[in-house]
């Protein structure tokens, strides 16, 4: 999955940029982890583990991986955060949007899945206006209804995309902007902050779930081979090394410069999708993804010239 608190502190960490290659390789270093964390969660749920004990793993997994790197390096002031409801409101919302996309990823070829995902920034700058109070622009508009054509065309009648697939993948779309707005009032806080919280909150909720998911819980843990039981975990360990890396290339380099590259992801989506399922876009499939991609590149141009005059 995608987009993270590494990517929502980009502006703030901008002004510590210096080395903006390195940043570049991290960010392309951090898409492809976060692909792995959703091919490993395509692969578990295809072999019968529940979305939910996927989702509790998941989460415990990364927070304790988080807690392990950052409380040794910068203390336990770390999860102090100046706007906890904001941040429990931007946990649970990147909960529902891990649901709902393993659910879309269920149904759909990964690739495809990715690329309704970018429609997700497309739709926070469209509502920007309103929702964060930005100056209204119509060149914002126009790249996310250029996107949602893309998107169309990737999910055109007689692509062979499963249609329950196809409505979950725009939802996650939907909740994804719910999670970047409520990243926007969290900016305030440290980036590392908001990675712990990101994971504490899903694990609570899922921990609270977890007297409800007992019997299915049990069960997956006795069923897996020990391949599985790796796999399963290292949904967990590419979520939170996706995250740390993000964090870590916009600390070299500056969003505006970034923005671009986060497009690529889609690159390795479509890999790991071929090498693990033999799934492939077909001809039309890429011009709809590539129209998705240009739109938002180009508007991520469009926003750093106009900051930048």
């Amino acid at each position: 999955m995608k987009p993270s608190a590494g990517a929502s502190a980009g502006m703030k960490l901008a002004s510590a940029a210096v080395q903006p290659l390195t940043g570049i390789g991290l960010l392309v270093a951090s898409v492809w982890a976060l692909s792995g964390l959703d091919a490993s969660g395509k692969y578990v749920m295809g072999t019968g583990v529940p979305l939910l004990v996927l989702c509790l793993v998941r989460y415990l997994v990364h927070l304790v991986l988080v807690l392990a790197l950052v409380v040794p390096a910068k203390g336990w002031r770390m999860l102090r955060c100046q706007r906890p409801w904001a941040q429990t409101a931007r946990g649970a919302s990147m909960l529902l949007a891990t649901m709902s996309f393993f659910t879309t990823l269920h149904y759909l070829p990964q690739a495809q899945a990715t690329a309704i995902n970018f429609l997700a920034p497309l739709l926070v700058l469209a509502v920007a206006p309103w929702v964060l109070k930005e100056p209204m622009r119509v060149s914002r508009w126009v790249a996310a209804g250029v996107g949602f054509l893309g998107v169309l065309v990737v999910v055109r009648p007689g692509s062979g995309l499963d249609h329950v697939g196809t409505m979950f993948g725009l939802l996650t779309a939907c909740i994804l902007s719910v999670q970047y707005i409520t990243t926007r009032r969290v900016a305030v806080d440290d980036p590392y902050t908001s990675l712990i919280w990101s994971g504490a909150v899903g694990s609570v909720v899922m921990l609270l779930a977890l007297p409800f998911i007992w019997g299915d819980v049990i069960h997956t843990f006795v069923q897996l081979s020990g391949w599985q039981w790796l796999i399963l975990l290292g949904t967990g360990f590419w979520g939170a090394l996706g995250h740390l890396l993000q964090i870590q290339a916009y600390r070299c380099a500056p969003a505006s410069l970034l923005a671009p590259f986060v497009y690529l992801q889609i690159i390795s989506a479509a890999t790991l999708g071929w090498l693990i399922w033999g799934q492939f876009p077909d001809g039309l499939s890429w011009l709809g993804i590539g129209i998705v991609c240009m739109s938002g590149i180009t508007i991520a141009m469009v926003e750093w010239r106009r900051r930048n005059l």
